[in-house]
């Protein structure tokens, strides 16, 4: 295991230099869900998984559906180490011997669990480092892992910010994606769905609904008010619960809060669990 410090340039040469170019980025939730979470970005000149939920033959084939294979990745970012965002991780990273972006004390959890040898690249929770053309901001967020992170990944095209798994939306989660153009938020579960299911025990719903746990499509509707703008474009809704949400529940909520706020240039699109989101090319 060895600490990976990239370079942090400034950013006016980020703009200056990068944004001339007029880059597409391409961007798919390749499945988001209770049983595993794992999204794709491309740039230019950089390939990237956003968490490695999904096994390895899985990862693959969703991969295969948008043109793409796990061989031409140049890196793969993880939040923490819960098994539905790393179920992947050993059997792509450590076959392919991809670097894997995250903190020490992720990396200490993944190597408690996973047998493979890993080329981790750690970084500091709050630092940004940059792979090839992007830079990856990491911040704290509110989970119940050793060390989770949120991510804003900015590219040519703007930025691409990750907040799920977090129990509450803090003001330093609101100051880290407030100006992002996409933005991947947790709508997990409706409070009264996951109060009267029958197939959880009250100590993970005491979990689930904790500070620590994961956001309910209210509170989630509440984080989103906080960074509502004009540069905000595309908003996913990701992490939903198979036993105590709706796909359509969530729009619902969502929809209501932003016509509420008049933000209608929004576009807003529900993740699912079996299938990859269409590609958004930026």
């Amino acid at each position: 295991m060895r600490v990976w410090c990239g370079l942090h340039k400034t950013f006016a040469r980020f703009e200056q230099g990068f944004y001339r170019r007029g880059v597409a980025v391409q961007f798919t939730i390749l499945g988001s869900g209770s049983a595993g979470n794992c999204a794709y970005l491309e740039t230019n000149e950089t390939r990237l998984l956003i968490d490695a939920g999904f096994s390895p033959r899985q990862i693959r084939m969703r991969l295969a559906r948008i043109g793409r294979a796990p061989e031409t990745l140049h890196g793969i970012l993880i939040t923490h180490e819960h098994t539905d965002h790393i179920a992947g991780l050993a059997g792509l990273a450590g076959k392919l011997g991809l670097p894997v972006y995250c903190n020490r004390a992720t990396a200490e959890e993944i190597l408690r669990v996973c047998e493979s040898s890993l080329d981790f690249r750690l970084f500091v929770t709050g630092s940004a480092f940059e792979i090839g053309d992007v830079v990856v901001e990491s911040f704290a967020v509110p989970h119940d892992a050793q060390d989770p992170v949120g991510f804003v990944l900015r590219t040519a095209s703007g930025s691409v910010a990750f907040a799920t798994d977090l129990g509450h939306f803090t003001r330093l989660v609101g100051e880290r994606v407030r100006k992002a153009r996409v933005l991947v938020l947790e709508t997990n579960h409706d409070v009264r769905m996951l109060q009267e299911c029958p197939h959880r025990p009250w100590s993970l719903k005491q979990r689930i609904l904790s500070r620590h746990g994961h956001l309910s499509n209210d509170a989630a509707a509440d984080g989103l008010e906080q960074v509502l703008t004009e540069e905000l474009q595309h908003l996913y809704l990701a992490h939903l619960s198979r036993d105590c949400n709706r796909p359509e529940l969530a729009l619902s909520v969502i929809r209501g809060r932003i016509d509420q706020l008049g933000a209608r240039h929004i576009e807003v699109t529900v993740t699912r669990q079996d299938e990859p989101s269409p590609t958004l090319v930026l």
